[in-house]
């Protein structure tokens, strides 16, 4: 157990003094509301991004010390980058900032797909910069500066991919970090992270945009009437298809190999159901509603609702 003299000097100081968050959205602001609110993430905080709506939002929300469009200028002084962009975008973005940061700095991102990024961004390292990405499983339908509120990570779950190497001091610091902004942390191999991500994430976010998609397709009459008359059920599944489209066209395209696995398992299983249903074998329905609603059960046990 830490001694209390420590976890006072870890409570009361900083984790960081200068954190830079690039892409303020969802995520982003989110991060830099609870750094505004706790006091303990970074005594100073700087957003960036290349859009000068989302800087002039930034400015007039009040949540960050320092708001600018260019990178280079963001990230010099700081001693934690995180990358809150789509993750298409991600190893391009790392690889133009890292020559420009801090010799000791670290550098992360929030991906929700790893498979490659450490290839691509590990290499151009130096000057003792460790890179430690972590996916916060949390999120909502919404996106942009005013989307985000301080509580998001609290007690959700924050998956570490740190790669092969990195300094255990390095990934101990953003450990600390994301428990501070109210999340539980574990670290996972990026291969392992795709794919839960694939199952909780990617699929879902896939169904739900393919359904709104169905829905849309159908007679002028019998569209109007399925959005008029849209039960909670399916506005509570479809909830998710309101998501940023670029950012999921990226997660769906660089984790298209486990996502297709995925799907196509859950094809087979949906293909089972109705098979059951097709023969009226009323104990195998009986029997998958069952097993569906022990996981739904669970999930609320976990306080993953």
């Amino acid at each position: 157990m830490t001694p209390m003299s420590e976890r006072l000097i870890m409570h009361d100081a900083p984790l960081f003094n200068t954190l830079a968050v690039i892409g303020p959205g969802l995520i982003g602001s989110s991060i830099l509301r609870r750094a505004q609110q706790t006091q303990t993430l970074a005594r100073r905080l700087i957003a960036i991004d290349h859009s000068p709506n989302v800087i002039e939002r930034v400015r007039h929300l009040g949540i960050a010390d320092h708001a600018t469009s260019s990178l280079i200028n963001g990230v010099k002084e700081a001693d934690f980058v995180i990358l809150c962009i789509p993750t298409g975008a991600v190893a391009s973005v790392a690889k133009h900032i890292i020559p420009h940061m801090k010799a000791s700095s670290i550098l992360s991102d929030v991906a929700s797909v790893r498979h490659s990024l450490a290839q691509q961004i590990v290499p151009h390292l130096s000057r003792d910069i460790s890179f430690v990405p972590a996916h916060p499983m949390a999120g909502t339908e919404y996106s942009g500066p005013d989307a985000g509120f301080s509580t998001l990570f609290e007690n959700r779950w924050c998956l570490l991919i740190p790669p092969e190497g990195t300094q255990p001091a390095a990934i101990t610091r953003v450990e600390q970090f994301w428990q501070q902004c109210g999340a539980k942390t574990r670290q996972v191999d990026e291969q392992y992270h795709d794919q839960i991500c694939a199952m909780v994430s990617h699929l879902p976010h896939l169904l739900a945009f393919t359904i709104c998609d169905t829905a849309d397709r159908l007679s002028s009459d019998l569209r109007s009437d399925v959005l008029e008359y849209a039960a909670s059920g399916f506005r509570d599944f479809t909830r998710i298809a309101a998501s940023d489209p670029i950012m999921w066209r990226d997660i769906f395209l660089a984790n298209q190999d486990i996502l297709l696995q995925t799907l196509e398992r859950f094809q087979n299983e949906t293909n089972k159901m109705a098979e059951a249903i097709r023969t009226n074998n009323t104990e195998e329905i009986i029997d998958r509603i069952k097993r569906g609603r022990h996981i739904r059960q669970g999930l609320i046990a976990n306080q993953q609702n």
